[in-house]
């Protein structure tokens, strides 16, 4: 575990400052436990708690299960609660109320598996706001209106997915935006186990080195919550988490006199040089299918569950 453990940029991730203790001004850290899932906080408050990350200032959330796929129902509905939970927190505290609208989006190419979590998300919404408009008789009490949009990537429709979004915020004008994306992580043991919620946005293609302009508040105008689950991972950290392992055992044995002389960062920028082109190569489990069709699953209903009562 790296002392400040910071993910690809498009990862609304937690960040882990040793144990938690001892972390530098502008730096909030909590963890809760439910059953066999934790749930890491992290808020970062101010300029130097920006600086010490290089994270926005806002809320980090990380929610981890043993894994996401094939999960039993109690598992599946303790999950769903949690993350409902977690949500419509975020979204309070940005001053959404109960019956405002929300406009989920997601984000991410349905053609290609590992990058289709968002627009998979999104068909198992409970989308109301036409309901609400045109049968009203028919709505249950403590249903808010709420519409979802898959934009798809700009190389399918040549238009940037900011501009797409922002173009249905002018028009429907909803109280927020939730932006739903596959991830990129850096570190094997999060791929398909971690649901990552930030109140900070997100930066579509970031994590594979194709940058987006961001889907934030600041470009939207209203607040975006970020909520993602790492598919993907890159050869350079796979290589590194084996690094590491033989390291740990080695230390184990005493032998610590040479790597003693590099940490963890340090490490890894030399097995991304090593590797070269290499390094960055995306690679997914070979059971990424499931791990969508089920994650999609339970991030649509822990949404269903934090916009609904």
């Amino acid at each position: 575990m790296r002392n400040i453990k910071t993910d690809l940029a498009v990862e609304a991730h937690e960040y882990y400052v040793g144990d938690g203790n001892n972390l530098p001004d502008g730096i909030e850290h909590k963890t809760e436990d439910y059953d066999d899932v934790k749930v890491t906080v992290v808020d970062v408050t101010n300029e130097n708690g920006k600086r010490a990350i290089g994270k926005s200032i806002g809320t980090y959330i990380t929610i981890e299960a043993k894994t996401l796929k094939h999960l039993t129902d109690y598992e599946r509905e303790n999950i769903e609660d949690i993350f409902g939970q977690k949500l419509r927190k975020l979204l309070e505290e940005k001053g959404v109320g109960g019956g405002d609208t929300v406009l989920v989006a997601g984000l991410g190419n349905n053609s290609i598996t590992p990058d289709a979590l968002g627009p998979q998300t999104v068909e198992k919404l409970d989308v109301t706001r036409h309901i609400m408009e045109y049968m009203p008789d028919a709505v249950i009490d403590g249903t808010r209106p709420v519409c979802a949009i898959a934009p798809g990537v700009l190389g399918n429709t040549g238009i940037e997915t900011i501009e797409i979004i922002k173009g249905v915020v002018e028009k429907i004008k909803p109280a927020a935006v939730i932006a739903i994306d596959a991830l990129a992580s850096r570190s094997t043991a999060r791929v398909g186990t971690t649901i990552q919620i930030s109140d900070t946005g997100i930066e579509p293609g970031a994590g594979v080195g194709n940058r987006r302009k961001g889907i934030t508040e600041e470009t939207l105008d209203i607040p975006v919550i970020a909520v993602g689950v790492p598919t993907v991972i890159d050869a350079a950290t796979i290589a590194d988490d084996a690094v590491e392992q033989v390291i740990s055992a080695i230390k184990k044995e005493g032998k610590t006199e040479y790597f003693s002389r590099f940490d963890d960062d340090e490490r890894y920028k030399m097995i991304r040089s090593a590797m070269d082109e290499t390094a960055n190569m995306m690679v997914t489990p070979k059971e990424v299918d499931t791990i969508i069709t089920d994650v999609s699953a339970v991030l649509a209903s822990g949404i269903n569950k934090g916009l609904h009562d």
